[in-house]
C-alpha cells in the first residue's frame, strides 16, 4: 500500500495546476502559428505543455511515496543432534539407519510450517546433522548458549534436542541460557540400564614437571555393579610405542556404587614430553574396557639455572641467598669457599660473588673463565672485598675508597629504572629496613648500567648507587655495594611472617642477570607442546636478518616426524613479516619437528617437539542421564520423547499457542524525485511537445 504525501500544505498542489493550465493558456489560447492544423493538435500541446509544468512544480514541493511492507516471519525450529561418541555407541548400523530416516521424517514435517534450522553439537555447534558420531566431547550447554545468541531476538519457536543427557565439558545445562523462552523438546537417546563397568574417570595432573623432580598424579577410580572385585592399578611409561611398567598396586572392589582416589608418584625423567598410560586390570563381565585405561602427557622441563654461589668466606649473607634463592624450582643453588673450589665455572649460568675478588684471595681462574664464557654474574661488596680489582672486572661502576672504613647505608628504590617492575610494597617498606655495610668511599656508575637502589646515608638521600645492574658488552651483571642482606630477609619476616618482599627484590634482580636472550636468527615458536587430538598444530617460525629485523623473504619448511616414522613434510605459509603453519590433526602419538630456511648462503634450522593426547572423556560415562533430558524440558515448557515418538514432536509444536509466525510491518519513505519513471515521463512530455511543434512548423 501507498500513499503520497507533501512536506507543504495541500493547496499548493492545486497553486501547481493552475500554474501548469496559466503556462498553456499563454503558449496556446492565441497561438496562430498552427492556424491552419486541426484545432484538436493544439489542444494537444497545451495538454502535454500543461503536464509538464504541473509536474514539474509539484516536484518543486518534495513530495514522499510512503509505503506499508508487511513481512510474515515463520516460526525458528532448531533440530539439534548430538555427534558424539557417546550417543553412537549404543547403536548398531541398522538403527542409525532408522534414526537418521525418523530425524528426516521430523524435519520435513516441521518444514511447510516452520523454518528448520539443523545443528549438530558436540566438540564445537556446527550447522547440519551429522550422525557419525565421532565427536570426543559433549557440551549441552554450549548448544544452548548458541542458540540464544543467534536466535534470541527472531521468533525462535522451539528447539529439538537429540541426545543422551551426558555432557563432559561446560556447565549443567539445567544452570544455562536461562534466558531461552523456547520450549525444549528432547528426543532421550542411549541406555540407561547400569552396566557392570570398571572406569578410570580422571587423571589430575601438572601439565609441566622440571627434570628430576617427583610429581604426583591423582586418579579417580570408579566401578558400577562390580561389587566383590579386584583388579590391578598399573602405571607404564610408554616410550616408542613399548611400555614398560613402573608400578602397580591392589584396587578391592566393596560395593557396587564404588568410587576411590589413588595418588601415584611418578619421576620427571628424562627431559621432554613424556607419555604415561595408566590402566586398571580388566574385569569379567565388563559392558567396556575402552574407559579402564588413560594417558597422560607430562612436559619434563630441563630449564634449571645452575647457579654458583661463590663465598670469599663463611657468612650469614650466602645462607640468606641460598634459603631465598632455593624457593624457585628453576634454579639449581650450588655453594661452594673460593679457597676450596676447584671445579670448572664455565658449567654455570650465572656465579654469584660473595666479596670476591678479595685482598687473600683474587679469583683470578674463575674471573677469566667468566670473561671467555661470558657468564652473567652478580657482585656482592663486602669488607674483605678488592675494590681496585672490582672495578677492573666490571663495568658497571667504580669505587674508590681511602681505607677499611665502611658506612651503614639504608636503599632507596631509583624512579628512573626501567629493566624490570617490583611490587609496590617495596618502595614504602624498603625505608625500614636495616641497613647494609657499604664501603665508605666515592662510587661512579659508568653508565653502562640502571640503577635500581641508591645509598641513604643517615637521613641524607645520596645519589651513590647501592644496587646496579646492567649488560654491558652484552654480558648481564649487578654489584651490590653492601653486604649484610640476611639482616634484611630476617626483617621482612618480622614486619610480615614472610620472606616475599626480600625474595621478591632479589629474585627478580636475578633473574634478570640470569636471563639468557635468544640470539638465534631463526626460530619456531609454540603456543604449548601438548595438544588434544581434536586440536590442530599451530607453529609460528620467525626470521631474523643481521640486524635482527623480522623477514621472510625465503621458504621456510618444515619435517614433522611420528614415533613411527611417518613424516609429514610443510611448507610455513608467510605473514607480514613472519612465518606460519596449520599442519592439521595428527594422530596421538609424539612428535618432533625440524624447520629449516636458508638465507644469506646460511642453512638455518631449528629442531623441538611436541606430543598429541588422545581424548576419552566419553568413554567414562557410559550411561545415558535421562533424568536431566526430562528436567530440562520441563523447565521450558517442552516434553522429553523417545526415538520412537520422534514424529510427535510436529504435532506438539503446532499445538503450541507460543509457536506462532509474526508479522512485522515497515513504513518505507523516499522522495518521489528519486523514482526514474518520474524523469522518462517528464523526457517524453518535453519531447512529445517539441516534435509536434517542430514538424508542424513552430522551430
Amino acid at each position: 500500500m501507498k500513499n503520497l504525501i507533501f512536506q507543504y500544505p495541500a493547496w499548493w498542489a492545486l497553486a501547481c495546476v493552475a500554474l501548469g493550465l496559466a503556462y498553456a493558456a499563454v503558449l496556446y489560447y492565441r497561438e496562430k502559428t498552427f492556424k491552419d492544423q486541426p484545432r484538436y493538435l493544439v489542444r494537444i500541446m497545451a495538454v502535454l505543455r500543461f503536464l509538464l509544468v504541473t509536474l514539474l512544480s509539484l516536484l518543486l514541493l518534495s513530495p514522499l511515496l510512503r509505503s506499508l511492507l508487511v513481512e510474515t516471519q515463520k516460526p525458528v525450529i532448531v533440530v539439534a543432534q548430538d555427534a558424539s561418541e557417546s550417543v553412537g555407541a549404543t547403536m548398531n548400523a541398522g538403527q542409525r539407519k532408522t534414526y537418521d530416516e525418523r530425524l528426516n521424517e521430523l524435519q520435513d514435517a516441521l518444514k511447510d510450517d516452520f523454518e528448520v534450522k539443523p545443528y549438530s553439537f558436540g566438540s564445537e555447534v556446527r550447522e547440519g546433522i551429522d550422525t557419525a558420531f565421532n565427536d570426543k566431547i559433549s557440551n549441552i550447554s554450549k548448544l544452548l548458549s548458541n542458540v540464544y545468541d543467534l536466535y534470541g531476538s527472531q521468533n525462535l519457536g522451539a528447539i529439538v534436542l537429540a541426545t543422551d543427557g551426558i555432557y563432559n565439558e561446560g556447565s549443567n545445562p539445567l544452570y544455562a541460557s536461562s534466558k531461552l523462552t523456547a520450549p525444549v523438546y528432547t528426543v532421550a537417546l542411549g541406555d540407561t540400564t547400569a552396566k557392570r563397568d570398571l572406569v578410570l574417570k580422571r587423571a589430575y595432573h601438572n601439565r609441566i614437571a622440571y627434570l628430576d623432580d617427583k610429581f604426583t598424579v591423582q586418579v579417580d577410580i570408579a566401578a558400577q555393579n562390580c561389587a566383590g572385585s579386584n583388579t590391578t592399578l598399573s602405571v607404564y611409561k610408554v616410550e616408542n610405542n613399548n611400555t614398560r611398567l613402573l608400578q602397580q598396586s591392589p584396587v578391592a572392589i566393596n560395593n557396587n556404587d564404588f568410587f576411590i582416589t589413588r595418588e601415584l608418584i611418578l619421576d620427571a625423567t628424562p627431559s621432554g614430553v613424556q607419555r604415561f598410560r595408566i590402566s586398571l586390570g580388566q574385569l569379567s563381565g565388563e559392558a567396556t574396557a575402552a574407559n579402564n585405561s588413560k594417558e597422560i602427557f607430562i612436559d619434563v622441563l630441563d630449564a634449571r639455572q645452575k647457579i654458583l654461589i661463590l663465598a670469599n668466606s663463611p657468612h650469614p649473607d650466602v645462607t640468606a641467598l641460598r634459603q631465598s634463592l632455593s624457593t624457585n624450582k628453576n634454579y639449581q643453588i650450588t655453594v661452594a669457599n673460593a679457597g676450596q673450589f676447584t671445579e670448572d665455572a664455565g658449567k654455570y649460568d650465572l656465579i654469584v660473588m660473595h666479596q670476591l675478588p678479595s685482598q687473600r684471595n683474587d679469583a683470578t681462574a674463575v674471573l677469566n673463565t667468566i670473561k671467555a664464557r661470558k657468564i652473567p654474574t652478580f657482585f656482592i661488596v663486602g669488607a674483605q672485598t678488592n675494590l681496585s680489582r672490582l672495578s677492573e672486572v666490571q663495568s658497571l661502576i667504580n669505587i674508590r675508597s681511602s681505607g677499611p672504613s665502611s658506612n651503614d647505608v639504608q636503599a632507596r628504590l631509583s624512579t628512573g629504572f626501567s629493566l624490570f617492575t617490583l611490587d609496590e610494597r617495596i618502595a614504602n617498606d624498603l625505608q625500614a629496613f636495616p641497613p647494609l655495610t657499604a664501603p665508605f668511599g666515592e662510587f661512579a656508575p659508568t653508565g653502562q648500567g640502571q640503577v635500581l637502589l641508591y645509598q641513604r646515608i643517615g637521613k641524607i638521600d645520596t645519589q651513590y648507587p647501592l644496587l646496579v645492574l646492567g649488560s654491558p658488552n652484552d654480558v648481564r651483571s649487578a654489584v651490590l655495594c653492601g653486604e649484610g642482606l640476611w639482616r634484611w630477609r630476617l626483617f621482612d619476616y618480622l614486619q610480615h611472617q614472610n620472606h616475599d618482599l626480600f625474595d621478591e627484590l632479589l629474585g627478580k634482580s636475578i633473574q634478570f642477570v640470569g636471563l639468557k636472550d635468544d640470539k638465534r636468527k631463526f626460530r619456531v615458536n609454540m603456543s604449548k607442546n601438548i595438544f588434544n587430538e581434536n586440536e590442530p598444530i599451530q607453529l609460528d617460525a620467525e626470521l631474523y636478518n643481521d640486524n635482527y629485523q623480522l623477514v621472510n623473504d625465503p621458504d621456510a619448511t618444515i619435517i614433522i616426524a611420528g614415533s613411527q616414522g611417518k613424516e609429514y613434510n610443510f611448507t610455513f605459509d608467510k605473514t607480514d613479516k613472519a612465518y606460519t603453519l596449520n599442519a592439521g590433526i595428527l594422530p596421538v602419538g609424539n612428535y618432533t619437528f625440524r624447520a629449516a630456511v636458508s638465507y644469506n648462503n646460511q642453512n638455518l634450522s631449528y629442531t623441538g617437539q611436541f606430543s598429541v593426547q588422545p581424548i576419552q572423556l566419553e568413554l567414562y560415562e557410559t550411561t545415558a542421564d535421562h533424568n536431566t533430558l526430562q528436567q530440562l524440558s520441563a523447565k521450558y515448557g517442552g516434553e522429553m520423547v523417545y526415538p520412537e515418538q520422534m514424529a510427535s514432536i510436529a504435532e506438539m509444536i503446532k499445538a503450541k499457542e507460543t509457536v506462532k509466525p509474526v508479522i512485522y510491518s515497515t513504513v518505507q519513505t523516499r522522495p518521489v524525485i528519486n523514482l526514474k519513471w518520474i524523469f522518462f515521463l517528464l523526457l517524453a512530455l518535453l519531447s512529445a511537445e517539441w516534435f509536434m511543434r517542430r514538424y508542424y512548423g513552430a522551430y
